[in-house]
């Protein structure tokens, strides 16, 4: 292929809340936390959204490609919490940095695959010449209804990519693949407030059936092995997800671990995958092969293989790095959380 990753930049909100203060409030046995792998979980500020978060993000990538944002010629936003029921959020994150108007926008919805579709669209625009550069941002600020197991987990956060030509990059695409069905293991019906899940059906025929499935096919296309990788990383909707899924496809722990993110800043939703990729791709070598595998409810998985360039050396400095933001922190407590997150609403008379 001949396109690749020439940026990337994270952000991830410094507030936490602790999981174990969401089972006490709701009287969980904290044996559950312990068992999906959550101890904390980022959250967003009042005046923080999918906007704000992807733009802070975007902004990292920017620093460490070193290009003039009047270069991008595609901006895509891949959310499920955005903060308009109408009005785009890619473009108001493209004019924040300066993208010159003449360029394509649009905000993509797929669950947690949105941005990882986002990948794929910028790859082809990159590799057909539409473009010389293209923004890809994964941003959400998730929702979960009070109470509910979701809540252990859905947080806030934003991770963005710089796509653009394979010798410019510091991570060139080697292949990618993606599966998808119809399957109704995780909803939100319009007006909402909430989205709805099915309990332990979001795991068999959900989340492990397409990963495997994608990772698979990627493999199976490319004539590789597992032992091929250096690195792997999974959507992570908890902790425990990435390891069992690893272990189903042949990946001891010691290649998934480096990019494990959820246990300590929660589920990023469209961003989970991409930061934990953002962290493996801080550590890694010129010469390593990444793979790097999204899920998303309704429900698709997008594969990809990646070998690590020696431009990596020259870039990981430019931008504060994941470790930075997952050292970077201030607890609060759950009655904090609620009502930064504007989960009670005061009636007003």
């Amino acid at each position: 292929m001949r396109s690749g990753i020439v940026g990337w930049g994270v952000y991830i909100p410094m507030f936490r809340v602790r999981a174990k203060d969401i089972a006490v409030f709701w009287g969980y046995d904290e044996g559950y936390v312990k068992g999906i792998w959550i101890e904390e979980k980022a959250v967003g500020n009042i005046d923080e959204d999918s906007v704000t978060i992807g733009y802070r993000a975007a902004t990292n990538a920017v620093k460490r490609a070193g290009i003039d944002p009047r270069q991008i010629d595609a901006v895509y936003l891949g959310t499920e919490s955005k903060p308009y029921a109408v009005k785009p959020g890619a473009s108001i994150i493209a004019e924040a940095l300066g993208v010159n108007p003449l360029h394509l926008v649009a905000d993509l919805e797929f669950a947690c695959r949105a941005a990882t579709e986002a990948l794929r669209i910028g790859t082809a625009l990159v590799e057909s010449r539409h473009a010389r550069y293209v923004l890809v941002v994964g941003a959400d600020t998730a929702q979960a209804s009070p109470g509910d197991v979701l809540e252990f987990t859905a947080s806030s956060g934003g991770a963005a990519y710089i796509i653009g030509p394979a010798e410019e990059s510091v991570g060139v695409f080697e292949g990618m693949v993606t599966y998808s069905t119809d399957t109704p293991d995780f909803w939100r019906r319009d007006g909402a407030p909430y989205p709805r899940h099915g309990e332990g059906f979001t795991g068999e025929p959900a989340y492990f059936h397409h990963i495997v499935s994608a990772s698979r096919a990627l493999m199976d296309k490319l004539g590789l092995k597992p032992s091929d990788f250096d690195y792997v990383v999974f959507h992570q909707p908890n902790g425990r997800f990435p390891l069992r899924v690893a272990s189903m496809l042949g990946f001891p722990k010691e290649k998934v671990l480096p990019g494990i993110v959820t246990p300590y800043i929660g589920n990023t939703y469209s961003a989970s995958m991409l930061i934990g990729l953002a962290r493996v791709l801080e550590q890694s070598k010129p010469g390593q092969r990444i793979l790097a595998v999204s899920f998303g409810s309704g429900a698709g998985s997008d594969a990809f293989s990646i070998i690590v360039t020696d431009k990596i050396q020259d870039v990981v400095e430019k931008a504060p790095k994941v470790e930075w933001f997952l050292a970077n922190k201030r607890y609060v407590s759950y009655q904090d959380y609620v009502k930064m997150r504007g989960k009670l609403l005061m009636y007003k008379l």
